[in-house]
């Protein structure tokens, strides 16, 4: 692969995740702040990104995998996307802002499969040379948070419309890259061909189906950070707190240089169980720290993002890898991604969005401590089930490049 097409890549993944960091990060402080949205309408709102995860799969194998050249359809989907986010940052109606979010999201989600499937179509050598390309993906969701906070564009739509904004370049720039036509013109599409048995029937075997179901089950507390830890820092003081957040990017582009030693140290299942333990520890710090002298368990919090979504989330996708033969390791990927990320953080959604609302006065003032408390009895429920039932111990030599060639592609970095 030529240096300009290393570029090129590059340029396609910063913006890729500059857009999904500009307005994600930021929703609940908005709605919250300038349209005065309860926790459940919240919660919703947040998970119009699950939504289109659960409908991505099924529409890259039809569309791109047998349809239509990728840059084309990314280009569609961006240019669709961008009008949409444009109109829902002019709504203030909740069900005028959930439904364009929700539509925003079934043309946005599908482009982060898309990005990663152009990109390995050109490159002569992935697992060596996705890395440098895809961390550009998450140095762009870090731009886009320090911008955000910079400019304090927190508590408004503008971070919604600097998105649609960045979506129209990415649509013109997208129609630049290189031709990626697609490779499966024969066939019916069903969703057979999405989730094939064969990879289904990897749940029949307990290890598989107790991963399986704890990253369910993690996925639902989880969910409670990515929704409203922004509102919660401002909320508490905190100055800029869209720009600090990134710090939890910072910290997992780190943890991921650690977690081929780690691996051979602790084996899959006290990787798991760290990454767990992580989140108990994480929301156990937002219940008691504060913008004061309590601060530093504000910034420890943040930090331990590396270790919440790296050592349990990375680490479960290099477990699946190593379980799964080659010709069933993308589907049994996707089966799972599709459990998580899809199901899971849709079910999050709602009930942090329910446990907020719960837990927040009729002036309109959180209980954050009640709420954090609740997030973190859910995780160490999740995390006692998980280490009494998990039982894979293998201590497998794992490279950098497994740890790149495992990131997940349908969450925030």
């Amino acid at each position: 692969m030529t240096m300009q097409i290393r570029v090129r890549l590059g340029t396609m993944m910063f913006l890729e995740y500059f857009i999904w960091g500009a307005w994600y990060v930021t929703l609940a402080t908005w709605l919250t702040t300038s349209l005065h949205f309860s926790g459940q309408q919240i919660g919703l709102a947040a998970g119009t990104t699950a939504v289109g995860a659960m409908i991505a799969p099924f529409f890259v194998g039809l569309i791109a995998d047998k349809l239509f050249a990728t840059q084309r359809v990314l280009a569609v989907l961006h240019l669709l996307g961008g009008v949409v986010l444009l109109l829902a940052s002019m709504q203030s109606a909740f069900t005028g802002i959930y439904s364009l979010l929700l539509l925003y999201c079934l043309c946005f989600m599908p482009t982060l499969a898309l990005t990663n499937s152009l990109a390995f179509r050109q490159m002569t050598d992935p697992k060596l040379e996705f890395g440098p390309i895809r961390v550009l993906g998450t140095i762009g969701w870090i731009a886009a948070g320090l911008l955000v906070g910079a400019l304090r564009l927190e508590s408004t739509a503008r971070p919604l419309q600097l998105a649609a904004a960045l979506s129209f370049v990415m649509a013109v720039y997208c129609l630049t890259l290189p031709d990626t036509p697609p490779l499966a013109r024969e066939g019916r599409f069903t969703a057979e061909s999405v989730f094939p048995k064969e990879a289904r029937s990897l749940l029949k075997e307990r290890s598989m189906a107790v991963f399986a179901i704890a990253s369910f089950l993690i996925c639902i507390p989880l969910q409670f950070y990515y929704a409203f830890t922004n509102l919660f820092l401002n909320e508490s003081g905190v100055v800029n707190a869209a720009g600090k957040m990134t710090g939890g990017q910072m910290s997992e582009l780190f943890c991921m240089l650690l977690i081929p030693w780690f691996f051979r140290r602790l084996g899959v299942k006290y990787m798991l169980v760290a990454g767990m333990l992580a989140w108990v520890a994480r929301y156990v710090l937002f219940a008691y720290g504060n913008a004061t002298d309590h601060v530093w368990m504000f910034w420890l919090g943040i930090l331990l993002h590396g270790i919440c979504y790296d050592f349990f989330f990375v680490t479960g996708q290099i477990y699946i890898d190593r379980k799964s033969s080659a010709s069933l390791r993308a589907a049994a990927q996707g089966l799972i991604t599709f459990i998580t990320y899809g199901v899971g953080m849709f079910v999050g959604s709602w009930l942090s969005g329910a446990i907020v609302e719960h837990y927040t006065s009729a002036a309109g003032i959180h209980a954050w401590r009640s709420i954090w408390l609740f997030a973190a009895m859910a995780s160490g429920i999740v995390l006692v089930l998980f280490l009494m039932t998990f039982s894979d111990d293998g201590r497998e030599a794992v490279s950098s490049a497994d740890v790149v060639e495992a990131l997940p592609v349908e969450t925030p970095p």
